[in-house]
């Protein structure tokens, strides 16, 4: 018999928020992370601002060498991993090390660190790369961190499935623990792409927004005038267990996982099917998964880029899905405020989820003027939803046609 897997610990490190208290109040308010880049000269690149995390210290989690040896992607997986695992209170006592494991997703990895390197091999030649370049750049050194770090022992590996990575690792830890294959699993993503070579990549294929005179405005999901994503960097990782597992330890339960669906679009390398085919495929899995009626799901935490072509395929897929139901529902996206986290969006999408189903509040997408009539849902426009909320669903879709769907509720006996 499948297992109930529950949620546990949560930990976040965002644009908006170095911790989940302060993201969620900063979401529920409508509080922008955008502004221009400060971590390097962006002056030679198109698009000057992003959605970078602020005030991180990684010395609160990590001591002065180790942060000289470890990137910032894998640094603020630890932190987040840190947040979570205290709250879930496995910090201390781990039940079944062996059967307590670590997935941890990232769409590109150690970006800083290889962009670094490279720039030394080429001008100072192959003497100067650093004997810690590849684990500081490989993406699967964020699951081996943490694992390290608590003696977690069980299934340990990286999801790299571009913006769809961390809602992937979700998904294969909760199905991990409901096969009976782990008993409590540290998951979710973790990214920090913001460099110039990212940007100049993302820029020179159009996929940005240009927006450089107001920052604060230009993630705008659904709205008319939207012209592109704002890259953003942080990590958001959850503690799962299966509910006898935590029951017997007396963990403080959060949530539920109740479903999770995955696709293929076989469309193009970055664009989505233009009628969301792949994401409705994704979403009716998920729904399928977890034996959910259509309409029992009160809010859809969007994928919702603010790309011409994503929202408009997205907001076909759940028109397509849901019918009628569609028009009751909230299908909002969170990136309005946090930008795109790439690989960690996953991550920090569900954690949301997760926390509107608890507080019954739904975050706002904010910058939306003119709606787009081809997006026409309710997407609580500028203004927080305050409502009882039943089930959640979260989008993440990757370049290459990676589709995942997770559904996340209120834990009920």
């Amino acid at each position: 018999m499948a297992r109930r897997v529950v949620v546990t610990g949560i930990g976040l490190v965002t644009p908006v928020g170095n911790d989940v208290d302060t993201t969620w109040s900063h979401l529920l308010a409508g509080c922008s992370g955008a502004a221009p880049i400060a971590k390097f000269d962006p002056q030679y690149l198109q698009v000057r601002f992003a959605c970078e995390v602020k005030g991180f210290d990684p010395l609160q989690y990590i001591d002065r060498k180790e942060a000289r040896r470890y990137d910032l992607f894998a640094q603020f997986a630890l932190a987040a991993a840190h947040q979570a695992v205290v709250r879930a209170g496995l910090d201390t006592d781990v039940p079944s090390p062996d059967r307590t494991g670590v997935i941890i997703g990232s769409g590109i990895g150690g970006m800083q660190t290889f962009e670094t390197q490279c720039s030394l091999y080429l001008t100072k030649g192959p003497d100067r790369v650093s004997p810690f370049f590849v684990p500081m750049f490989i993406p699967d050194i964020a699951a081996g961190l943490v694992s390290i770090r608590y003696g977690f022992k069980g299934p340990n590996y990286a999801t790299v499935s571009a913006c769809a990575s961390s809602a992937h690792a979700i998904g294969e830890s909760y199905s991990l623990i409901k096969a009976g294959k782990a008993d409590a699993m540290i998951t979710g993503g973790a990214e920090a792409a913001i460099t110039g070579l990212t940007v100049a990549g993302f820029q020179n294929m159009k996929a940005l927004s240009t927006r450089n005179d107001e920052p604060e405005k230009a993630s705008r999901p659904f709205d008319q005038g939207r012209d592109g994503f704002v890259l953003g960097d942080g990590a958001g990782v959850v503690v799962l267990e299966s509910l006898d597992h935590a029951a017997a330890r007396g963990a403080t339960i959060l949530g539920e996982v109740l479903g999770y669906g995955l696709s293929g679009d076989a469309n193009h390398i970055t664009s989505p099917a233009p009628d969301g085919e792949g994401a409705q495929r994704a979403i009716r899995a998920c729904l399928e998964d977890g034996g959910i009626p259509l309409d029992r799901v009160s809010y859809i935490n969007a994928h919702g880029t603010s790309t011409q072509q994503g929202d408009i395929a997205e907001t076909i897929a759940v028109k397509r899905t849901f019918g009628e139901h569609a028009t009751r529902l909230v299908f909002g996206s969170t990136k309005s405020m946090t930008g795109h986290l790439l690989g960690a969006a996953g991550g920090l999408e569900f954690a949301v989820s997760l926390l509107a189903a608890t507080h019954g509040e739904i975050p706002p997408t904010i910058n939306q003027e003119v709606a787009d009539p081809e997006c026409d849902l309710d997407c609580a426009p500028n203004a927080k939803v305050e409502r009882e909320v039943d089930v959640v669903l979260s989008n993440s879709f990757g370049f290459g046609g990676h589709n995942v769907t997770l559904a996340v509720g209120r834990f009920e006996t």
